[in-house]
């Protein structure tokens, strides 16, 4: 199974493994490429009014219908968010706008909750789904399902090899297989990081992962939007999640941005990267939504009253479940944006390590490749029919259904586990089987085979 996905799917891991490496670079490289809309002339100026900025956006936006406000971070620009049902999902328009004098700095796409602007939303649509859409996304999803099985069966086959060898001189395709297997003992731990963070957010595998964490009460907790008649939430308390009636808060007024922006930051929703979003029809709140996803993780959200400008519910990440917050850590680790620029070296790291390992794998079989004339297909000599009968009974009995289980969580494994199987019958009938071969052997078919 290992040499199958080694062979078959590693094309896959190497697509994943080097547009995943440029993604963990794209931060920077966006702030280079965009630099005139992420960075005011002049940062040591006060800054104006929310509501005046916006005003000034509204004036030259080329998309109708506002829907959110990110204020300024520290030396950073304040992007203000359109959003009219013509861009393609997770996709909206930002203005962007100096705070200190409320000039036009420029306009562009944004993607999703990261903010994400062209040229790092293009090499996130690569490594996601190489811009072929939802079925290009199921290559992604291939590899992460994928991604464990070899790492934690290499695993296995080279502590198995250093009991029953120990240390031989490394010649040829030894020494290709000795590098192979160090590369992935180090950085083991890393690809299952990668692998199960990756498939939390896959179409298949991920819309499990849901089902799984709503019947284990394990989802993550949203904020309140419906105006209810609740108290004033002050810093560090939290509001009851429901009850009440209904009111009607007809027209918004977007002047009174600052003043929602004041009333959650005195319930310490106060993170220096916020969203600030319109209440999505009458009845509904404005939320003020923590973005900072570097460390200490900073996601809380506040509701306030459209009509009142009171605070009515607050979530904040310290009251996530566990599993909540693990799963809100592991998509951050994966994107490279928990520690800032150490995680993202650590991830590029990563992509270089796998895209060696797989280089490596395809090296070891070009040095075993069958002899000419050879009626051993690709894969070489087929090992003997029914091998597996030999494990442990107990083994069996786990095994199988654990298998199937495993498949029917993850469908990206197990349809191409079936095929794997199909084609090792194919192989197992037109090919000759051949004995184990002994140790001592071993050196011996660990050199390249040279053809007729």
């Amino acid at each position: 199974m290992h040499f199958y996905a080694g062979l078959l799917i590693g094309p896959f891991l190497l697509v994943a493994a080097i547009s995943g490496g440029l993604y963990a670079l794209s931060p920077q490289l966006e702030k280079v490429v965009h630099a005139d809309l992420l960075r005011p002339p002049n940062t040591g100026t006060a800054p104006i009014p929310l509501a005046r900025q916006v005003a000034a956006a509204e004036q030259v936006t080329t998309v109708a219908n506002l829907v959110a406000v990110r204020p300024a971070p520290a030396g950073g620009t304040t992007r203000v968010i359109f959003d009219d049902g013509r861009f393609a999902e997770s996709y909206r328009h930002a203005v962007f706008v100096d705070p200190g004098t409320g000039a036009i700095l420029g306009q562009s796409s944004v993607y999703g909750t990261t903010g994400a602007l062209p040229v790092r939303s293009w090499i996130d649509e690569l490594h996601r789904s190489l811009h072929l859409g939802d079925v290009g996304r199921y290559y992604s999803e291939l590899a992460a399902s994928w991604l464990w099985v070899v790492t934690l069966g290499g695993v296995a086959m080279w502590l198995g090899r250093v009991r029953r060898t120990g240390k031989k001189p490394l010649t040829g395709r030894a020494r290709t297989r000795t590098w192979h297997g160090l590369l992935g003992l180090w950085m083991a731990a890393g690809f299952l990081a990668l692998s199960a963070t990756g498939l939390t957010w896959s179409t298949f595998a991920g819309e499990n992962v849901t089902q799984l964490r709503e019947q284990l009460d394990w989802s993550t907790p949203s904020v309140s939007t419906t105006v209810v008649a609740a108290p004033v939430v002050t810093g560090g308390e939290h509001s009851s999640h429901g009850g009440g009636t209904p009111a009607d808060t007809g027209t918004v007024d977007v002047t009174t941005i600052d003043a929602v922006w004041a009333a959650a930051h005195a319930a310490e929703v106060d993170s220096d990267q916020v969203e600030i979003g319109l209440p999505k029809g009458e009845g509904r709140t404005w939320t003020v939504t923590e973005v900072h996803r570097a460390y200490p993780t900073s996601v809380d959200v506040a509701a306030v009253d459209p009509v009142t400008l009171q605070v009515t519910d607050v979530v904040r990440f310290a009251d996530y479940p566990f599993m909540a917050k693990m799963a809100r850590w592991g998509v951050d680790l994966h994107m490279g944006t928990m520690f800032g620029l150490v995680n993202q070296i650590a991830l590029t790291v990563l992509a270089l390590g796998l895209a060696a390992m797989i280089v490596l794998g395809y090296r070891m079989w070009w040095q075993r490749r069958p002899v000419r004339g050879s009626r051993s297909l690709f894969g070489g000599p087929a090992p003997a029919r029914g091998a597996w009968l030999k494990l442990p009974a107990w083994l069996i009995v786990v095994g199988v259904p654990l298998v199937f289980a495993v498949s029917w969580f993850l469908p990206l494994f197990g349809i191409p586990l079936l095929v794997f199987l199909l084609v090792d019958i194919a192989i197992g009938a037109f090919t000759r089987p051949v004995p184990p071969v002994p140790v001592s052997a071993e050196s011996a078919r660990s050199e390249p085979v040279t053809t007729a």
